[in-house]
C-alpha cells in the first residue's frame, strides 16, 4: 500500500500585517487539508522583527536550518525598511531566494466581477526572474550593485546570465504549456542589446522545444502601454527582474490593487515560498482591515505546486477547494475588505472563506 508523506510546511508571519494575514491564511489551509484528509506537519518559525526582538536576528539561524528540512513555506511580508540599523537587522528575502535558488517568482493576475477591476476577463501570469537584474542585493555574490566613486557619480551594475535567462525561461513555458499556451517574452534589446539580448537569445532557443506554444515577443514600454489597454491578450509573460517587478504592480493596478497580487517562488529545486508581492503595510497592522487575499492565493499556490511535485493528489484537489471558495468570498460585498469595495474586515474575509470550503 502507497503512503504519502506529510508535507512539512514553514509558518513565517513576517511583519506588521503579515500577523494578521499569514494566520488567516493557515487556517484556511488546515481546514481544506482537513477537508481532503491531507497531511501536513506544521513548523512556526521566527523571522522579521520580532525575531529580532527574541532571538537577536531577523532571520535566525535555526530558522534557516529548518526551513532546508521543509517542503514549503508560508512567508509574511517583510517590513525591513523599518529595522533598526544593526548588523543582524538585514531583509532576509535575498538570503531566502538565494539559499534555496528561487529563481522563478511567479506572480498571477486575476480580475473578479465587482470589486473594482479596470478590465473584465484580465487572466495572466507574470513570471519574473527572481535571483539578477538590477536589484544589488542579488547580482551580487560578495558586495552590492551599487556604488558611488564620488559624490557625483553612482554606478549599478545590472547582471544578466544566460543560466539565469534559460531557466526562468523554461519555467515560463512549462507554465504555459499548462495554461493557454501562449508566451510573451518582455525586453529592451533595442538599448540594452547584450543584457536584454542575451535573455532574448534564451528565449528563442527553448521556443523550439516547445512548438504547441504559441511565442511572441514586446518591448517592454510597448507592453507597460499594451497591459493597460488589453491585458487580455495576455496569457503567459517571461521578462528580467526589475521589468517584471515594475510590470507586475501595473497588472495589479488593474484589478483592485495590490492586496489582489499573490506570488509564488519557485526553482530548479523541491521547495516552494508563498509570498504575497505586497509590503507589510504598518499603517494599518493591527486595524483587522487588511486584504488576506494575496497571501491567502499564494497559499493556495504553494499547495498546488506541492500537489503536483510531490504526486500528492489530495493537495491538488485542497488547492482547488480553496481556489473556489476564495472566489465565492470575493463574490460577497460583506465580506470583502474596502480596498477592493466591500464592507467587511479581514475576519469576515477569512470566514466567508472557511464557509465555502467544500470536499
Amino acid at each position: 500500500m502507497n503512503t504519502i508523506t506529510p508535507l512539512r510546511i514553514g509558518i513565517l508571519n513576517g511583519d506588521d500585517i503579515g500577523h494578521e494575514i499569514v494566520p488567516a491564511s493557515v487556517a484556511i489551509s488546515r481546514a481544506a487539508a482537513e477537508l481532503h484528509g491531507v497531511a501536513i506537519d506544521w513548523h512556526p518559525l521566527p523571522i522579521g522583527r520580532a525575531a529580532l526582538d527574541t532571538h537577536g536576528h531577523t532571520l535566525p539561524p535555526e530558522t534557516l536550518e529548518t526551513l532546508k528540512t521543509l517542503d514549503g513555506w508560508i512567508l509574511g511580508p517583510i517590513g525591513h525598511r523599518a529595522y533598526p540599523k544593526v548588523p543582524n537587522a538585514i531583509n532576509p528575502h535575498p538570503i531566502l531566494r538565494k539559499s534555496f535558488n528561487l529563481f522563478a517568482n511567479v506572480r498571477p493576475t486575476r480580475s473578479y466581477p465587482d470589486i473594482g477591476c479596470l478590465h473584465d476577463n484580465v487572466d495572466l501570469v507574470i513570471v519574473r526572474e527572481n535571483n539578477e537584474g538590477f536589484q544589488p542585493d542579488r547580482n551580487m555574490l560578495l558586495g552590492s550593485g551599487e556604488f558611488r566613486p564620488t559624490d557625483e557619480v553612482t554606478l549599478s551594475v545590472r547582471v544578466i546570465t544566460r543560466t539565469g535567462s534559460r531557466r526562468v525561461a523554461r519555467a515560463a513555458f512549462e507554465l504555459a504549456r499548462q495554461r493557454r499556451k501562449h508566451l510573451t517574452y518582455v525586453h529592451k534589446d533595442t538599448v540594452f542589446k547584450l543584457g536584454c539580448g542575451m535573455f532574448v537569445e534564451e528565449c528563442k532557443k527553448l521556443a523550439p522545444e516547445y512548438p504547441d506554444v504559441l511565442v511572441d515577443d514586446v518591448i517592454v514600454d510597448t507592453f507597460a502601454m499594451r497591459l493597460v489597454r488589453d491585458p487580455q491578450t495576455f496569457d503567459v509573460v517571461v521578462t528580467t527582474n526589475m521589468f517584471g517587478d515594475i510590470l507586475s504592480d501595473e497588472a495589479a493596478g488593474l484589478v483592485g490593487g495590490l492586496g489582489m497580487a499573490p506570488g509564488l517562488c519557485i526553482g530548479d529545486g523541491d521547495v516552494a515560498m508563498a509570498q504575497a508581492t505586497h509590503g507589510s503595510a504598518p499603517d494599518i497592522a493591527g486595524k483587522g482591515i487588511a486584504n488576506p487575499y494575496a497571501m491567502m492565493e499564494s497559499t493556495r499556490m504553494m499547495f498546488d505546486w506541492l500537489g503536483h511535485s510531490r504526486a500528492n493528489p489530495g493537495a491538488v484537489r485542497m488547492a482547488a477547494s480553496m481556489s473556489r471558495a476564495i472566489t465565492e468570498a470575493l463574490g460577497d460585498a460583506q465580506a470583502r475588505t474596502g480596498d477592493i469595495r466591500g464592507k467587511g474586515n479581514t475576519v469576515t474575509m477569512t470566514e466567508a472563506v472557511l464557509r465555502g470550503l467544500r470536499p
